[in-house]
């Protein structure tokens, strides 16, 4: 973990990792993961209370997940497709968001905040657009933003004095994470080529 992580958490305490949980949802590329280990150590030698820690970073977290599903029941399939015409690397990402919202409903959402986070706010987006039940997203984004952020900040805090060491560890699993899911969207992206290639045959 890099010192300008812990020097970012010092100078802006709670406020500044929940601002973080909040953009990270908004497709930002802001370290939320590595912020929420650096907090919960600073928690536990007293610099942050760890209570209002995780209740803000799980309100910031909640916050982006309910904008971007906002976004999306507002924009609809317009704003995915802005997002896609980006690249077609993205493009690929959002159709394996939408298939996972259409496939498992709240279910996709649950898991797409913590175990497939990298989606995440594609799902959100994706979740809006297909008018997936405002509740039922809400109550799956609840339950998987608990996750997400109590994993981090009592990971930070239990191992605060190997924090560097659990922090690379943890960079390696959220690495993991990405890969395969590129790995998935690389190979539903090639499926969808092959199966465009092999109608204009038939």
């Amino acid at each position: 973990m890099t010192d300008s992580i812990f020097d970012a958490v010092i100078a802006y305490g709670i406020w500044g990792v929940m601002l973080s949980s909040f953009l990270s949802c908004l497709l930002i590329p802001i370290p939320t993961s590595l912020m929420m280990l650096a907090a919960g150590a600073l928690a536990a030698s007293g610099d942050l209370d760890l209570a209002p820690l995780i209740a803000a970073t799980f309100l910031g977290a909640v916050m982006g997940d309910q904008t971007g599903f906002f976004i999306g029941r507002t924009g609809g399939a317009r704003v995915l497709a802005r997002l896609g015409a980006r690249s077609p690397a993205r493009k690929a990402v959002i159709a394996r968001a939408e298939a996972l919202v259409e496939r498992r409903g709240g279910v996709g959402v649950f898991f797409s905040t913590w175990a497939v986070a990298p989606l995440g706010p594609y799902v959100n987006i994706a979740a809006g657009a297909a008018r997936l039940p405002w509740i039922r997203f809400t109550v799956a984004d609840i339950m998987g933003e608990l996750i997400w952020v109590n994993v981090y900040v009592w990971t930070g805090y239990i191992f605060a004095s190997n924090i560097t060491e659990v922090s690379t560890l943890m960079s390696d699993v959220i690495g993991l994470l990405v890969a395969t899911v590129v790995a998935a969207v690389a190979l539903y992206w090639a499926k969808g080529v092959l199966k465009a290639q092999k109608n204009k045959r038939g």
